[in-house]
């Protein structure tokens, strides 16, 4: 898109997935003077399609980004390809390529990166039969044999939630001692069906370009057609930090402290979607947008009219 406004804006939505393109939609529906800065970088770029978005069930995430990205500029909202490297006070914001804008209001909707286990072919089968999330991808591969690799004791609970989607399901330790499961954890994974298997993962099994297995470190092979795994969420929120916004300690990580309409403990900096919490599926993220929209929309309004009346 070209240049609408020269580099002073309203807001300044900085990534470009379905949280910051939801935000910048309002925004711009708003008549609001509105620029986003997308590295292009979306997590969900290993997925063939997005699922459980209510009428873009099955659509391919870039299909969905470019839609999106066709919306907001029916709007006047400006869209860059870029890179945002540092924000001063008064969010003064500098791009990778030089160019400096600046901003009332600051919505990062920077997302994060899946850190995956460091076992061979994991990395390689992510978004195909390495899969993360049930309630993403479980309807696709709904009674196939399931493995699931545990990266923590909380693995277990993920065991449990894909034994929804089929009854062939294995859990694999990994690094994981057995001792760290409890008694309530082996109670449940025994109702539920699940296999639990001991020891270190040396790799998956691949065969005519299909998981077909999970070799264990002894040699010993477990024959599977899909494993659920959970990445470890590492945030974008250098940004965050350097703005001094506070951030909470989950099990999850670490992630900015957010009200409900994802007002940051900075004023007038916001954070949606990945950038405010690890679970924040597509249309989650589309709606955290939309409401941090509306927030600025009607304060900004306010400010203004407060300054126009003398209040």
């Amino acid at each position: 898109m070209t240049e609408t406004y020269g580099g002073t804006y309203e807001v300044i939505v900085v990534g470009g997935g379905a949280a910051g393109l939801s935000a910048a939609l309002v925004l711009g529906r708003a008549r609001r003077r509105t620029l986003v800065v997308d590295a292009g970088e979306p997590r969900n770029a290993p997925s063939a399609h997005l699922q459980g978005f209510l009428t873009r069930d099955g659509m391919p995430p870039a299909e969905f980004l470019a839609v999106g990205r066709e919306e907001i500029e029916r709007y006047g909202v400006e869209l860059v390809r870029d890179r945002v490297t540092e924000v001063a006070p008064g969010f003064a914001v500098t791009l990778a390529g030089g160019r400096v804008a600046r901003a009332r209001r600051l919505v990062l909707a920077t997302g994060l990166r899946d850190e995956l286990p460091d076992v061979p072919g994991v990395a390689e089968r992510f978004g195909k039969d390495v899969l993360h999330c049930p309630y993403c991808h479980g309807w696709e591969v709904r009674d196939q044999a399931f493995g699931v690799l545990a990266t923590t004791p909380l693995s277990v609970h993920q065991a449990l939630m894909v034994s929804q989607w089929s009854k062939d399901v294995t859990l694999f330790l990994h690094t994981v001692a057995e001792s760290g499961l409890s008694d309530d954890d082996l109670r449940r994974l025994a109702a539920a069906g699940v296999r639990v298997v001991p020891g270190e993962v040396a790799g998956l099994v691949v065969t005519d370009d299909r998981l077909t297995a999970v070799r264990l470190a002894d040699g010993t092979t477990h024959a599977r057609e899909v494993v659920f795994t959970a990445p470890r969420a590492v945030p974008h929120n250098g940004l965050l930090e350097r703005l001094g916004a506070e951030f909470q300690e989950t099990p999850f990580g670490s992630w900015p402290v957010v009200d409900g309409n994802g007002q940051t403990t900075v004023p007038g900096v916001y954070a949606v979607g990945n950038a405010a919490g690890f679970a924040e599926q597509v249309i989650n993220a589309a709606s955290a947008g939309y409401r941090a929209a509306a927030t600025i929309n009607g304060e900004l309004l306010m400010s203004d009219l407060d300054a126009a009346a003398g209040v």
